[in-house]
Formats: structure tokens, sequence, C-alpha cells
């Protein structure tokens, strides 16, 4: 049976989709002042870290926090100790897919963080009294909400039993070449 066999017809349905889509990444630098000056950086880490998603202008917002620990040596290498700092940071992920015709009243966010925060670089300052440290981190966001959507539709149902066809013979694919198919799909 084909389309023509029937006459199609189109309904609007509402329903739950993602309407919202957006990634970033990014680096930020951050300047931690331990206790006492530097002397060598022996070791920087990013722990602990939490975050959530909230809707924000024409964006999503990822509000966290992390801690930051510096393992350093001071009085000219003769000792070490570990500064640690909380950071707290909000980053602003633009949609790159919105959905115009969804409705605002359903909008529901979430983030997924795809690289946890990680120390690239830490390095004494200028003034030789902090650490600067170099930190990336990227998310996704999405945004699902209830929007309409236009789904075709046959009047009385449709028979299992009868084959649908949409119009393609079987000699269609005949001027297809084989090896452009991807066997890793």
């Amino acid at each position: 049976m084909t389309f023509a066999d029937k006459q199609l017809q189109g309904r609007e349905i509402i329903t739950k989709a993602v309407c919202g889509k957006g990634r970033k990444f990014s680096t930020v630098s951050h300047t931690v002042t331990p206790p006492h000056h530097p002397t060598s950086i022996l070791g920087a880490w990013v722990i602990n870290h939490q975050y959530e998603a909230v809707r924000s202008g024409d964006g999503i917002e990822v509000i966290g926090t992390y801690d930051l620990n510096i393992w350093y040596s001071y009085s000219k290498n003769s000792q070490t100790d570990v500064a640690k700092e909380t950071v707290h940071y909000v980053e602003h992920v633009p949609l790159s897919y919105l959905d115009p015709k969804h409705r605002s009243s359903t909008e529901e966010v979430s983030s997924d963080c795809i690289q946890e925060p990680n120390c690239i670089e830490a390095n004494i300052s200028s003034s030789g009294s902090g650490v600067v440290v170099r930190v990336e981190r990227e998310f996704t966001v999405e945004m699902v909400a209830e929007t309409k959507v236009w789904v075709a539709c046959f009047p009385g149902g449709y028979d299992d039993g009868k084959e649908l066809e949409f119009g393609l013979g079987d000699g269609d694919y005949e001027d297809l070449d084989p090896d452009l198919l991807d066997d890793e799909l």
C-alpha cells in the first residue's frame, strides 16, 4: 500500500522534546595565595567538583564549586605545605540550537561535565607570593520542554497486515557505490 492509496493527513501533537543544546570548553586562571612564599610548585590538582544548571537569558548557566590544592615548597625548598582554596564559578553556556516554539513554562535544564576541571599548569606569580593555576573544563547543556511537532497520520488507522511503501522502487539503488557505505555505523 502506498501513501497515494490513502489520504495522508497531518496532526500537531504536543510532546516533551530536547528544545535546546549547547557546549562550551573554557580555560580559566585562578591565583592562590599560600601562607608562605613558594619556592617551587610540587603539584596542583582539582577535587570535590559540584555543579548545577539553571536557565539564564539566551543560554544555560552552570553554577559550581571545586577545591584547588597546591603542594609547594618554601624556605628555599626546605619545607613543604599544601595550600587549599575553594573556587566558585558561573559558566554561561550559549544554546547553539533552540526551538523557538517551545513552551517556556515547561523548561527543564541539565548539564553534563564532559571534561572535569583539571589543572593544566601551575606557576609562581610574578610577585612571588602566589600561585597562578590554569584550569580547563568543558560542559554540555540540554533543555527539555514541551513543544509542538507535526506527524503524518492515516484516517481510520493502519492495517498491520499490509506493507507501507514510500515510493522507492527496487531499481532505485542500482547506481549506489557499495564502497562508500560506512561499515562502522
